[in-house]
């Protein structure tokens, strides 16, 4: 392999993922209101179809990660599972009932199979040097689709409707799957041995205590709608509402590759326990301000926390997993902290409405303290340990 083929293999990575997202977020504004105002749905059968999605998020992932390390292939899994993210918004488009929708919201989570895989071929091309700017690159490119996918929803929508408006964002991720298909070679193994699978006692210490108090952090971390209805309360226009998504978006897009280049050089654990100040932040910025002036702020916090916390959490994966198990380690770490999330908007919801907007976000620092504090017990591999060693 050439000297630069990993860069050329992760820009290309990259450069599918932004597609991807792109297509995604083009119908992601409009995704509830074709469900209920289109399709005639109730808002628990939206919640049915937004469940089953994370739900299948979590699972497939877990599942890709461990059949890649058995059958020892990892490109099939990244090309299908964005053609199955493309298949299914032709689906949508013509769905007729909201019955129609269950299949093809399957296919599109499911689609996610595509991600743990797709990490491991990142990490194998990678040294402890780069590793973090491969994943912020990656994590920056993911965000910036975002972005191009909610202005072009913003574009385009009153001139074309829903329909053809989700027909078009099944391009992007065909792009995506062509990308993977012909310009990635797929990677060959150190070995030809046959791995039964991951077990626990493949898993070291510092892997186990990372993944608990991710775990723990992600009981905490619940939906940015939350922020969203905040916002909401404060009496902004409905028009601001997706600009301060977009706000969010845009600076964990630029701040991803940045937060990466500085995990290479300061370490993982300093640039996480940033991350966790910065949630630390929103939440506090929540339970502080009252006025409209400063909301835009907390979303410029969370977009930071999200541009410093995804790329390090997949480092350090990769890092503490061992090097057979990586597709397997990052699919279970996935499955793990996003089944966590699903009762974490749960719980913020029932803490919302029985005793306050502020509850959720003073049970969320709680938790993130808690996860702060065990991951000082987490020793980085190559280094001494703690921070500052």
């Amino acid at each position: 392999m050439k000297e630069n083929q990993p860069e050329k293999t992760v820009r290309t990575f990259a450069l599918a993922s932004f597609f991807n997202d792109m297509g995604s977020d083009i119908i992601y504004p409009v995704w509830p209101l074709f469900v209920t105002s289109v399709l005639g749905a109730n808002m628990a059968v939206l919640g049915f179809l937004d469940g089953l999605g994370e739900a299948l998020v979590s699972v497939s992932q877990a599942v890709s990660g461990y059949a890649s390390d058995r059958i020892r292939k990892r490109k099939v899994f990244v090309w299908a599972g964005y053609l199955m993210g493309a298949s299914s918004r032709i689906g949508y488009a013509f769905s007729a009932v909201w019955t129609h929708l269950v299949p093809f919201r399957i296919l599109d989570r499911a689609g996610k199979i595509r991600s743990a895989p797709r990490d491991a071929i990142i990490a194998d091309l990678s040294t402890r040097e780069n590793r973090g700017r491969h994943f912020g690159l990656v994590r920056m490119m993911d965000h910036l689709g975002a972005v191009s996918g909610i202005l072009l929803c913003i574009l385009l929508f009153e001139k074309i409707g829903y329909r053809n408006l989700f027909l078009l964002a099944a391009a992007p991720s065909l792009v995506g799957a062509g990308l993977i298909f012909f310009l990635i070679r797929e990677q060959k193994f150190p070995d030809t041995k046959i791995y039964k699978g991951l077990s626990f006692r493949d898993l070291d210490r510092n892997f186990m205590l990372f993944l608990i108090l991710n775990a723990v952090f992600a009981l905490g971390a619940f939906s940015y709608s939350f922020l969203l209805i905040f916002a909401g309360k404060l009496h902004l226009k409905t028009g601001m509402i997706p600009v301060l998504y977009l706000i969010f978006t845009l600076t964990a897009a630029l701040f991803s590759l940045p937060f990466g280049r500085l995990a290479d050089r300061i370490g993982r654990k300093p640039v996480m326990l940033l991350s966790f100040l910065f949630w630390g932040l929103v939440c506090l910025g929540v339970l502080i301000l009252r006025s409209s002036l400063f909301v835009a702020l907390i979303f410029v916090f969370q977009g930071l926390h999200r541009a410093a916390l995804e790329p390090v959490q997949k480092t350090l994966v990769a890092e503490l997993a061992p090097a057979a198990y990586r597709a397997s380690s990052l699919g279970g770490f996935q499955m793990v902290t996003g089944l966590c999330a699903f009762p974490a908007s749960f719980l913020a919801g029932i803490f919302w409405d029985r005793i306050g907007i502020a509850a959720p976000f003073i049970l969320s620092l709680s938790l993130t303290a808690v996860s702060a504090f065990l991951l000082l017990f987490v020793r980085e591999p190559g280094t001494g340990g703690e921070i500052g060693s």
